[in-house]
């Protein structure tokens, strides 16, 4: 752990945050909380970077449960903000990014913190999003002795290490956890000479100049080629409400939270492989698990439905959309329009998770580059986009599958075309 974060709980809460002269910024997290595992180095990161402005807390919450309850803490992580001994500003819950809570701790503190010099980097290749397919053309860059630099928002892996465990890629025993296959997937790139600069807040990009720029908060990066492998994030519920309860009651990850609501009815919304398997996991601690779908079929895999149709403890509302979501402290229940009938129906639940598909990070570079309607990059064969010198991998790029086998199959195809891009332009 950090110097600078203290750790605190229910007896200590009072000095460390409500009479604490500075203002404060408190983490509740869990152990086995993927977005826990992903926020704690980032907590840790900006500590280090605002010392003297602000103090850093964090609680366990397991161990804290009655002060949990008293902040009306219902998921991990959460993120609370105070100020001469108030909460102030909005809570962050869930995958929560560097740019959100910097931005949160900058509104709490009032001003920005200064910066340390600018660093410069010249490479033969910048990968930008270090999941599976940006990890994995990195190991085929670097093997082929090119300067590769590997930039991510977050921390490498991407969405993947955040899996409860994944069942279907080749070479496992059945199953691994993904923070496991990515771990194997990190350390090859680093054995191959690869540098991986995570938890880097990517301020520009142009894809348009020769070479290729990428600006941080920090550092300068120039390449005559890049990879586009920023990925996906979960789409979230358009329903009333939805922010409101997002950590008090809306989620978007079963194995963070599913816990939380032992002997409780639960509404999972989705109708893919995921809302699926996510619905049959939950009824390990939920009584009822109640499934809503916006069609009269789902477009999971027959054995996904299979497992599901068999669990007593499931059933399925079809053809309907959630409108909104109610509640006091927490969520209580949800109305439903039924898209068949237009008649509103309300139902009672605890919590609700959200599966319903993915929306691709492109928001850095949409007006340079070639997108389809969905925002997906568009690609050829060869994984090229639009520009010459810049190519795209993984979720973010328009296709029919996204798996993390077809991620590292798509970062090696962009990886030896790139390679071969950048040998012709430096020839022996």
């Amino acid at each position: 752990m950090s110097n600078n974060v203290i750790d605190s709980n229910a007896d200590k809460f009072g000095a460390d945050v409500i009479k604490s002269p500075q203002p404060a910024a408190v983490c509740f997290y869990s152990d086995e909380c993927p977005p826990c595992d992903a926020v704690v180095p980032i907590f840790e990161r900006l500590a280090e970077r605002y010392q003297g402005q602000m103090k850093f807390v964090r609680v366990f919450r397991a161990e804290n449960r009655q002060l949990a309850e008293q902040l009306n803490i219902k998921s991990s992580p959460v993120v609370l903000f105070y100020k001469n001994g108030a909460e102030v500003c909005r809570r962050l819950t869930g995958y929560i990014t560097k740019p959100e809570l910097r931005k949160a701790i900058e509104d709490t503190i009032g001003g920005k913190c200064e910066t340390s010099g600018r660093k410069r980097y010249d490479c033969d290749a910048v990968v930008i999003g270090a999941g599976p397919a940006g990890l994995t053309a990195a190991i085929y860059l670097a093997r082929g002795k090119l300067k590769t630099i590997v930039i991510d928002e977050g921390l490498p892996g991407g969405q993947a290490s955040l899996t409860h465990h994944i069942a279907n890629y080749p070479g496992t025993n059945g199953a691994i956890r993904g923070k496991d296959l990515m771990g194997n997937m990190i350390e090859q790139v680093m054995s191959f000479g690869a540098e991986i600069h995570d938890l880097q807040e990517i301020v520009e990009i142009d894809l348009q100049s020769s070479p290729k720029f990428v600006q941080t908060e920090d550092a300068d990066y120039y390449a005559p080629c890049v990879i586009l492998a920023t990925g996906a994030e979960p789409r979230k519920l358009p329903a009333e409400g939805e922010r409101e309860y997002r950590g008090r009651g809306v989620h978007y990850c079963a194995a963070c939270d599913g816990a939380l609501y032992q002997d409780c009815k639960i509404i999972v919304v989705g109708g893919g492989n995921s809302a699926l398997q996510e619905a049959v996991f939950l009824t390990r601690f939920a009584s009822h698990v109640t499934v809503i779908h916006q069609f009269d079929k789902f477009q999971a895999s027959q054995v996904a439905q299979d497992e599901l149709f068999k669990n007593p403890n499931i059933d399925v509302i079809w053809n309907s959309q959630v409108q909104k979501i109610e509640g006091d402290a927490s969520v209580q229940g949800i109305t439903i329009l039924d898209r068949n009938s237009l008649e509103i129906s309300y139902l009672e639940a605890d919590g609700v998770f959200v599966y319903i598909g993915n929306m691709p990070r492109t928001g850095l570079f949409q007006n340079q580059i070639s997108l389809n309607d969905d925002g997906y990059i568009e690609t050829d064969q060869e994984l090229k986009t639009t520009l010459a010198g810049v190519f795209a991998a993984g979720d973010v790029r328009e296709k029919l599958v996204r798996q993390v086998a077809t991620a590292v199959g798509d970062g090696a195809i962009a990886g030896l075309m790139a390679e071969k891009l950048i040998t012709s332009l430096h020839p022996q």
